[in-house]
């Protein structure tokens, strides 16, 4: 009774073994192919890299071999395969687009922004320029006036802020 257990649980663990018999071979348009089922006819046999163990399925021999009226049957009609899907080449121009688009409102804000700060830095200029005396407020909460050292730094670096973001882009 044992022994009949062994060989029936032995039996069941070979089983899937015989289901991984696949082939694989190299098509027309240079994809690698797996199946359950040997390759077409038209698919040389030095293009077929693996096959089931057993001799289930066509021989491997090359096509010179076959028979003359193999080769003089036409084909089956089988879809033609194109390698694109066109689906994912939908998803994929979408995706550009919207990245496209994305790109441009980054564009666009960064213009607005750069303008945004062109108009202040030409303002500021404007009133550092005019001689009126400009005052801050230091970390106390102070106010304090410029001297001229201060003005004469706040002045370069207006000037530095409207020479990189006032010239077109």
């Amino acid at each position: 009774m044992n022994h009949l257990r062994a060989t029936l649980i032995g039996l069941a663990c070979a089983l899937p073994a015989l289901c991984f018999a696949q082939w694989q071979w190299i098509d027309k348009d240079g994809r690698k192919v797996f199946s359950d089922q040997s390759p077409p006819a038209d698919i040389p046999a030095k293009n077929i890299v693996k096959q089931p163990s057993g001799g289930k399925g066509r021989p491997v021999e090359p096509l010179a071999a076959a028979a003359p009226t193999e080769a003089a049957k036409p084909a089956p009609s089988l879809p033609k395969v194109s390698g694109k899907d066109k689906e994912l080449q939908d998803k994929k121009k979408l995706a550009d687009a919207a990245e496209a688009e994305k790109k441009k409102a980054q564009e666009e804000d960064y213009a607005k922004a750069r303008a945004d700060n062109c108009e202040r830095a030409k303002r500021s200029k404007a009133s550092f320029d005019s001689g009126v005396r400009i005052s801050t407020t230091n970390a106390k909460g102070e106010r304090e006036i410029l001297d001229d050292a201060q003005r004469a730094a706040e002045t370069k670096r207006l000037e530095k802020i409207i020479a990189s973001d006032c010239k077109p882009a």
